[in-house]
């Protein structure tokens, strides 16, 4: 501890990273960042930027590049993204609009890199948001990330034309609105993990993602399922599954 203080005192550590040291967490006038979640969980902390100010969520990003050297915000509207560009003119900034999301880099800062592949696959385009989001999770944990887009039950030829792919992949996230079915195909067609990724498109009664959240969980093929729109959710499960693949193969 008295190293930290003296640190702090002769201004090669500055108060937030400081308290970040001892406590694991940066405290802001917008909340609290989890800086030591990434070493303690193996999941990069992100910022729901919903229900937040911009200037809120530009406050807990410059929290996350001073500690972590990055800040990953999810469900970002324009005002956000502009906000956090804004509070950290020398980052890097990586914003995807479909998805929502905003990463910011400070300039030394390096992702992971692991020997492992995810395969995100979508039942159609109105799927996307959710997938891109799944997608810059997995990015950002170092895992190597295929899409395959509109590839919904209606035509099951366009499954199967990927099937390879699919069956090569280490784990699978299968994003589907409606009724949901297309994770349920999926895993009985191939021998590694998937992740059932509810999207809340559809029509009328259950057309906000009950339906299809519910044809998950009542799947007779064995797959994982995560909450309606829950993105961020399903990229870090697989991105954990990916990461025991890649550590398994490197300590052969």
């Amino acid at each position: 501890m008295r190293d930290i203080l003296e640190s702090v005192a002769d201004g090669s550590l500055s108060p937030t990273e400081a308290e970040v040291q001892l406590a694991g967490y940066a405290t802001t006038d917008a909340g609290r960042f989890d800086a030591a979640r990434e070493t303690r969980r193996g999941l990069p902390e992100a910022i729901l930027a919903d229900g937040k100010t911009p200037d809120e969520t530009a406050t807990l990003a410059v929290a996350a590049v001073e500690t972590s050297g990055r800040a990953l915000v999810t469900r970002a509207s324009p005002a956000h993204a502009e906000a956090v560009a804004d509070a950290l003119p020398e980052c890097d900034i990586d914003r995807d609009a479909r998805a929502k999301t905003v990463v910011a880099y400070d300039s030394p800062f390096e992702r992971p890199e692991l020997d492992a592949s995810v395969a995100i696959v979508t039942g159609g385009t109105s799927d996307a948001e959710a997938a891109g989001e799944a997608a810059v999770v997995l990015r950002e944990m170092g895992a190597s990330v295929e899409r395959i887009e509109d590839v919904g039950v209606a035509h099951l030829g366009r499954v199967l034309d990927h099937l390879d792919t699919l069956r090569e992949a280490d784990v699978l996230v299968v994003a589907a609105g409606r009724e949901g079915a297309l994770p349920t195909v999926v895993a009985g067609l191939v021998d590694t993990p998937v992740i059932g990724l509810p999207v809340s498109t559809g029509y009328g009664h259950g057309g906000d993602g009950e339906a299809a959240i519910l044809g998950m969980l009542q799947s007779c093929t064995v797959l994982s399922v995560v909450n309606v729109d829950a993105g961020f959710i399903a990229g870090s499960q697989a991105g954990l599954v990916a990461r025991a693949v890649s550590d398994a193969r490197n300590s052969e």
